[in-house]
């Protein structure tokens, strides 16, 4: 049956609300980057200037080291989300086609950790990153030295493998019919070669969406690179550290953080645009029973 004109009138009426709600601070970021200071303090509520100053998205990329800010955000985002989607979804497999004993319990214990605040474990991470033996002058006791503090070992580390991007690939993995298996096996292929040569080029849509969830976190993390960077450094200082530059003494410089965080937020929209079809796709085939 179809549905009537109210209802369709009613759902568009809900949708509108919702893009309205979602669409209006972008607006309004993108209206406070093209307006001078006086503008932005002002009581008067702009939504297009009447003089944009794009000039404040030239001086907030002069803020600074921004070439070396977003590479490092690239570097660190990039090396996390390749080493995270081949670590998952080889975990996700072992999980899913693999019998061995305790397999059920450490997928439990593999569903705790989900269940666990990152905050929660970031005090114990930071000493581990501090004490990693023999890394930034410690001795095989993880002494003397700055350990992984301030390199992209440890801003990436922490990051390479997650609960839920393994339970993700286990669902995924759990759909597939066992003749996929023998039919490699007999082709003599081991465990690691049918899963390099079968399941991986099969993968697509589920690691685009771990893909653009992975690329997400990474991007905008703050905490993690805040605790683990040094503040007179920008050797591995990423782009959400950098946005914290436009303050002085209490005077916040909106209409050039909003200019460099559009610019920042530019580049996991285009990510998502290139991915968003399979996103939907591999979050439904995720969903399967066992």
């Amino acid at each position: 049956m179809k549905p009537s004109i109210g209802l369709r009138a009613l759902s568009t009426a809900v949708l509108l609300f919702f893009v309205f709600v979602t669409g209006f601070p972008f607006l309004i970021m993108v209206s406070v980057s093209l307006q001078s200071m006086s503008q932005v303090y002002s009581r008067e509520l702009i939504l297009f200037p009447s003089n944009p100053q794009f000039i404040n998205y030239k001086t907030a990329m002069s803020n600074g080291n921004w070439a070396r800010y977003l590479w490092n955000s690239l570097y660190v985002t990039g090396m996390a989300t390749i080493l995270s989607l081949f670590i998952n979804a080889l975990t996700g497999y072992t999980f899913a086609r693999m019998r061995f004993k305790g397999r059920r319990f450490l997928f439990f214990l593999l569903l705790i950790g989900m269940m666990i605040p990152p905050q929660v474990t970031m005090v114990p991470l930071f000493s581990m990153m501090r004490h990693f033996p023999l890394a930034g002058g410690n001795t095989i006791f993880g002494q003397g030295g700055t350990g992984l503090v301030n390199t992209y070992t440890g801003l990436i580390l922490p990051y390479i493998a997650g609960s839920f991007g393994v339970f993700l690939c286990r669902q995924f993995y759990v759909s597939f019919p066992r003749e996929l298996d023998e039919a490699a096996t007999i082709d003599g292929c081991s465990r690691f070669g049918t899963f390099v040569r079968v399941y991986l080029p099969l993968s697509g849509s589920i690691l685009a969406s771990l893909t653009i969830l992975k690329v997400t976190g990474m991007w905008n993390e703050y905490t993690w690179p805040l605790i683990m960077t040094v503040a007179s450094s920008d050797r591995v200082k990423t782009v959400q550290i950098a946005l914290t530059s436009f303050r002085n003494e209490g005077e916040i410089f909106w209409n050039q953080l909003m200019a460099a965080t559009l610019v920042v937020t530019a580049v996991v929209g285009v990510i998502f645009l290139c991915l968003q079809k399979y996103f939907v796709a591999g979050i439904m085939a995720g969903g399967v029973k066992e």
